[in-house]
């Protein structure tokens, strides 16, 4: 099973060095290479990719501001002359960092690991589509199967409070119970109306109409005070304008 992927780089020789180093993968296809973010933008508005091996530091508009305009990214390897992104990298759940001039063996070592987790991520995605019920045209679904465990659980998208990322799991807590799975944030957002679900941290999807209350960029959801990080502060509280909530 093949990748799509494409580069964003402003200097040319990153990019060739990129594109010489993606053929010689057997299962990574460059669909296109980029000099700025913005053309990256109108792209991707029209074409679906898996990978981004994205640059950090371009003019007019930086890979970390695309990062953040893009409301499901695909897989993101940053690449970059300067490692004090290393931490905001880690804030935007990019899969790897890699510091020019990369090596091939650590440009492998990276594709390797965005590749086992699109593996991961598909053979997930057909067990749910093989759970899922079918439904006429334009019938909206309200709930979906979650695997978890040994079991498959429904779940009640209305019934959904908040989801916690811990570690290699996703804890989704209802209005009934706790639900641990192996999905990763991306396959969840997937699955999940961006009209009522938002991300607003790293570790932390939140329902918008179980909010109790917003203060000092803390969400009360019942008893969890969640926190609103920077990296998702001006598209939460931009969906909220949008939906005339403040």
């Amino acid at each position: 099973m093949k990748m799509n992927c494409i580069a964003v780089d402003d200097e040319l020789l990153a990019l060739k060095k990129i594109q010489r180093f993606a053929e010689k993968i057997d299962y990574l296809n460059l669909v296109g290479t980029f000099d700025s973010a913005l053309a990256t933008f109108s792209f991707l508005r029209e074409n679906k990719v898996d990978l981004i091996f994205l640059d950090i530091q371009m003019d007019e508009f930086t890979g970390i501001q695309l990062i953040e305009t893009l409301k499901n990214p695909p897989y993101i390897i940053l690449t970059t002359a300067f490692d004090e992104y290393a931490l905001k990298a880690y804030e935007l759940d990019v899969v790897d960092y890699l510091l020019k001039p990369i090596p091939f063996e650590r440009f492998i070592k990276a594709v390797e690991k965005v590749y086992a987790r699109f593996l991961k991520d598909n053979s997930q995605n057909n067990q749910i589509q093989q759970t899922l019920p079918q439904n006429a045209p334009g019938e909206q679904v309200d709930y979906t199967f979650i695997k978890s465990g040994n079991k498959t659980v429904k779940v009640y998208f209305n019934k959904i409070l908040y989801i916690e990322g811990q570690r290699d799991y996703l804890q989704i807590h209802t209005e009934d119970n706790r639900i641990m799975t192996l999905l990763n944030f991306k396959k969840m957002q997937e699955m999940l109306d961006p009209q009522k679900f938002v991300r607003v941290h790293k570790s932390y999807i939140i329902a918008i109409d179980k909010i109790d209350y917003i203060e000092n960029n803390a969400i009360k959801i019942k008893q969890k005070l969640i926190p609103v990080s920077s990296t998702y502060k001006v598209a939460f509280y931009n969906l909220l304008n949008n939906k005339n909530f403040i």
